[in-house]
């Protein structure tokens, strides 16, 4: 197990320089630089201009040389200036002493650069938006995973029954109901003052406020609580929930008709503890990888219900980034993306272990 996890991060680490440098020679294209520095500078500048411009800050060097300084495995570049004090460069300002000028300023030394929009460094932008989404991310798993899979379950234990129709149903139509249809639908039934449910409760005394939840959930990024977050949590759990339910039904009604559950069940063992000992150990195994997948899905896909209910998380700092070609932070969140994907594609081959000690590594 080890030596697989070593191999697997080995490999995981190459595939990341190379999805990395991808992203990097994609958005340092001439038309991505000729932009940021007008929006830097000044939009009428001339073409000289921007070519000054564009080469005092080292985005006219190599790609393979400033995806190195980038990383901070090469120095970074320097402009010298008339004076000492005009003398900038990639890891220090203008007016720094020369003894305390660094060298080396890159991903391996912390510095994931400045963000041209928020007026702030990448790092942080990206922890506090990250740590946002994660919260919202959490919520959706405790909520989404444990509802899809007792719905798959239940569905896949006696297939075609009126409780296996009924379960189906509801799981395709989850799953073919975009975020921003469900969303908005409960927006309107719970979280309006004027339609839906609340108006009702709110007239016959059940509810003390206007709405029964907050159609915005911009207050839970400093402060959740079920009265501004269940709205998002609910939209997507709902449109995940679908397709693990779906999974989790085929799994188990492929197990449920295995020669060795009928034996227990000629053996006149409870259906209650096949099911439990012997069926759902093994239907699990399919639904482990979906689960997974939510995951990166999760990071990135959650665009539409966080500009829906106005949350500013990871999905919306994508947006943020590539809309106002941030080129700093659009390389920071595509490597944190990249690096979630195949962490949890790591996670998930070492659970087939577990669930499944059929399988080994060789």
């Amino acid at each position: 197990m080890g030596l697989f996890i070593l191999r697997r991060l080995g490999v995981m680490l190459l595939t990341a320089l190379c999805l990395t440098f991808i992203v990097f020679w994609l958005t340092n294209l001439y038309p991505n630089l000729e932009k940021l520095a007008k929006t830097q500078g000044n939009f009428r500048m001339s073409d000289e201009a921007v070519a000054s411009y564009l080469e005092d800050r080292g985005y006219l060097q190599p790609t393979v040389d400033k995806f190195g300084e980038w990383l901070g495995v090469l120095p970074g570049w320097v402009t010298t200036g008339e004076t000492p004090d005009e003398t900038f460069g990639r890891c220090f300002p203008a007016g720094t002493p020369a003894e305390d000028r660094p060298t080396r300023c890159g991903i391996l030394q912390g510095d994931w650069g400045f963000s041209t929009v928020f007026k702030e460094p990448v790092g942080e932008t990206v922890l506090t938006r990250l740590a946002l989404t994660g919260k919202l991310m959490f919520w959706v798993l405790m909520l989404m995973v444990p509802s899809a899979l007792i719905v798959g379950v239940l569905a896949g234990m006696r297939e075609g029954s009126k409780l296996d129709r009924s379960l189906s149903t509801f799981s395709i139509a989850t799953t073919a109901t975009p975020e921003y249809v469900s969303g908005v639908i409960f927006i309107a039934v719970l979280a309006s003052s004027r339609f839906g449910l609340s108006p009702l409760l709110a007239e016959w005394g059940w509810i003390d406020s206007k709405t029964l939840f907050l159609g915005s959930a911009t207050s839970a990024m400093k402060d959740a609580n079920f009265w501004n977050f269940f709205l998002p949590v609910l939209t997507i759990s709902l449109y995940g929930m679908g397709y693990i339910a779906r999974m989790t039904r085929a799994s188990m009604t492929e197990v449920m008709t295995a020669q060795y559950i009928r034996t227990a069940r000629l053996k006149g063992v409870k259906f209650s503890e096949i099911v439990l000992k012997h069926a759902l150990r093994n239907a699990l195994i399919a639904p482990f990888t979906v689960i997974m997948l939510q995951i990166p899905w999760l990071l990135n896909g959650v665009v539409i219900v966080e500009t829906l209910f106005n949350y500013k998380g990871f999905g919306w700092l994508l947006v943020q980034a590539a809309a106002n070609n941030d080129i700093e932070l659009l390389l920071a969140v595509s490597v944190v993306s990249v690096i979630v994907v195949l962490v949890t594609q790591l996670i998930s081959d070492i659970g087939y272990v577990f669930l499944n000690p059929r399988i080994r590594i060789s």
